[in-house]
């Protein structure tokens, strides 16, 4: 009598279907339940959630497979006559696209997961100490939330649950806590005064200590970084007028109408011994002010010394010639920028240091140059040879070699062995002056030749030895095209040796020092077209 009809009681979801057909309890079902199965779903796990929509998801409710299922009479007779007085609730039955919700948890998964965070401490603009809290990291099982989602996304909370797998930070509130109160709590206490010259202070607020403590997470624990370079900038910006600038003697005007430009001893801040130990000073809640500790500078070249100083010798000189029209622009152009250049005992003379760039904006031109062993053109071309006539008078004038770099493959008109070459802004010549006497750089350049005299006061006499060249090595062939192209009938690369002697004016060696110099084969060019 009940084939074909849902008994009596049955609820799907709560909606009533008992005694109805099959065909009108689907129909009910869908009219009261679709809009629910297509609400989102949310997911949750330990203190994480996220939401799926069942529709994108793959799920969906199968609406005949759930009336089956409700349409199956119940075997204990004691149920069936319940159903006079009761309801009963069942399942619904639910149909997966595989591939869609796959996809779906992937993403669920994912935003159910995440690293442990370490609390966070620092100092904030204010000079308030400011803690984050840590936070757990955690983890779920894939199979897990595949089961409590395909079983319980149709509950009637909407809301599916799985357990996670908990993982507690490494550094956790607790330690930021006691940070505060063992260091930021004490060096944000107040002013740190540093009581300098003059009635000066410096002065670190508490809202200058985020800038020199930091706080580190490690080991379960918060490690102390101290700043004293931020310390120390920010103080100098207090205490700054109360230094004085050290200042050699020197020297202004042309040529060697030279006037002496006073020295001043200096008198310089200390900040090795003002600041340390740093965190000692910024934790002592009872001591907030602290000396500053000046140390005096003594001039190492005084105005005496300068007034004394003599320009008549020439301690070393060179001169080199061969080079092309528009080479020549280019080194007459850098010859004037030396000339009358001055280096003072113990400094360091940097040839790009001291002209700058040297481009057509000041004055150089496009000139032939060396490039990978045949001919070229560049702004500034011909500067080399400036450069190698200044090392040589620096050389012989006893100056300390700092910087050179040869050429990479021999160019005739220079001394094996004993030239440079230089490349704005990679490769420099320079040379330092160890004498207790300043010397004067005296450049001259015309159409055919170049002279660089370095005058002073001789001190010394000095004697290149050339060695042998050896270690030959062949070039190889190239073929170049262009209007640029300049044949060569190339050259053979070998390795030579100098030896620098320095005597003093009594004889007595001062110093012997022997460079090794290799030099690349430069190809042999042929043009074509």
């Amino acid at each position: 009598m009940t084939e074909g009809y849902v008994p009596r009681g049955v609820t799907v979801g709560g909606v009533d279907v008992g005694s109805m057909s099959t065909a009108q309890a689907e129909a009910r079902l869908k009219n009261q339940l679709s809009d629910s199965a297509r609400a989102e779903v949310e997911v949750t796990a330990g203190d994480m959630s996220t939401t799926l929509d069942p529709a994108q998801s793959g799920l969906s409710v199968d609406w005949a497979a759930t009336i089956d299922q409700a349409g199956q009479q119940p075997l204990n007779p004691v149920t069936r006559v319940m159903s006079f007085f009761q309801q009963r609730e069942v399942g619904t039955v639910s149909a997966y696209n595989d591939e869609l919700l796959d996809r779906t948890l992937t993403r669920v998964e994912q935003e159910l997961t995440r690293e442990p965070e370490n609390a966070q401490l620092s100092i904030d603009d204010t000079g308030t100490p400011e803690v984050v809290d840590d936070v757990a990291g955690q983890t779920v099982d894939p199979g897990e939330v595949r089961t409590a989602v395909r079983d319980n996304w149709l509950n009637d909370r909407r809301r599916v649950n799985v357990d996670a797998d908990v993982t507690e930070a490494d550094v956790r509130r607790d330690a930021a806590d006691r940070a505060v109160r063992d260091v930021a709590g004490k060096v944000t206490d107040g002013d740190v005064v540093f009581a300098g010259r003059d009635d000066t202070d410096g002065v670190l607020r508490p809202a200058d200590m985020g800038r020199i403590v930091t706080f580190v997470p490690e080991d379960g624990d918060f490690r102390v970084d101290w700043d004293r370079d931020a310390a120390r900038e920010i103080l100098d910006e207090q205490l700054g007028d109360t230094e004085v600038e050290l200042r050699n003697a020197g020297f202004t005007g042309v040529g060697r109408d030279l006037e002496v430009t006073p020295s001043q001893d200096g008198v310089l801040i200390d900040w090795e011994k003002t600041l340390d130990p740093i965190e000692e000073k910024l934790l002592d809640t009872t001591e907030r002010r602290h000396e500053v500790t000046y140390e005096e500078k003594k001039a190492t070249y005084t105005t005496e010394m300068a007034e004394k100083a003599s320009f008549d010798d020439v301690v070393g000189s060179f001169t080199s010639g061969g080079f092309a029209a528009d080479s020549g622009v280019n080194i007459r152009r850098v010859a004037e920028q030396v000339d009358g250049a001055i280096v003072l005992p113990g400094e360091t003379f940097s040839l790009n240091g001291h002209t700058g760039p040297r481009g057509e904006a000041q004055g150089y031109v496009d000139a032939g140059v060396i490039q990978d062993g045949h001919a070229d053109t560049a702004v500034g071309g011909g500067i080399s040879q400036f450069a190698t006539t200044l090392y040589n008078a620096s050389y012989f004038a006893g100056m300390e070699d700092v910087a050179h770099t040869p050429h990479s493959y021999y160019i005739s008109r220079y001394p094996a062995g004993r030239e440079a070459t230089v490349f704005e802004g990679a490769i420099d010549l320079q040379f330092k002056n160890p004498f207790d006497t300043p010397v004067l750089i005296e450049a001259r350049a015309d159409s055919s030749s170049l002279t660089v005299d370095l005058r002073g006061v001789k001190q010394v006499e000095v004697e290149s030895e050339p060695g042998p060249r050896t270690n030959f090595t062949d070039p190889e062939r190239i073929e170049l095209s262009g209007d640029n192209c300049s044949p060569s009938s190339g050259g053979r690369g070998f390795t030579v040796t100098d030896t620098r002697t320095v005597r003093d004016l009594d004889g007595a060696v001062v110093s012997r020092e022997t460079t090794t110099t290799v030099y690349d084969p430069s190809p042999i060019v042929t043009c074509r077209g």
